[in-house]
């Protein structure tokens, strides 16, 4: 593959009792970026759901894993191993704890801050150093533990405002591949 190829990976949970959860935010985000590219998401051998096409200017495959959260990194270093797509060049999009709602935060490297889909791709790559879209998806009420919080669907109130955020998060994605990280966070982080 060229050199100006990109892979954007969204994580998730398979199947229809996940699909509308928090945890599977990057799964919504990624599905916005396929309507924009006009494709539609094919069985790879990677475990993963793809789309090949272009966005911003660039060619990009579009990734959902088809493995559960916990277990994201090896599709995706599959198909990074694949697509020969340097870790510099791949963006994951995922679920945040500790942004509010709809708040997207970009960001190269860190640490894995608990989230499991996270911990796997960068055990499986052996590197911090790949991009992130990070979808606010806020604190859990109360004493609600974490995970059982990011496995809910989005609250009423939430799902008003969430195809706007889902649009503003892929448009952050489109941001990062056609101008870089340093201004896609200054035109994302202050809004």
């Amino acid at each position: 593959m060229s050199a100006d190829l990109w892979l954007v990976v969204g994580l998730g949970n398979p199947g229809p009792s996940y699909a509308r959860n928090r945890h599977n935010a990057g799964f919504m985000v990624l599905d916005v970026l396929a309507a924009r590219a006009g494709g539609r998401f094919k069985s790879h051998r990677a475990r993963a759901e793809v789309l090949e096409g272009r966005l911003a200017g660039a060619r990009v495959v579009l990734a959902k894993p088809r493995s559960f959260m916990n277990e994201s990194g090896g599709p995706v270093k599959g198909l990074c191993d694949f697509c020969k797509v340097p870790v510099e060049r791949l963006i994951v999009v995922h679920d945040e704890l500790d942004i509010p709602f709809g708040a997207v935060r970009l960001k190269r490297g860190g640490g894995d801050n608990g989230h499991n889909g996270l911990r796997s791709v960068t055990k499986s790559l052996g590197s911090r150093e790949y991009l992130r879209v990070r979808f606010g998806v806020g604190r859990p009420p109360g004493r609600m533990d974490a995970a059982a919080f990011v496995l809910k669907d989005f609250s009423a109130a939430e799902r008003k405002d969430l195809d706007l955020e889902l649009d503003r998060a892929a448009d952050a994605v489109e941001a990062l591949m056609a101008d870089g990280l340093a201004v896609a966070q200054n035109v994302f982080h202050a809004s």
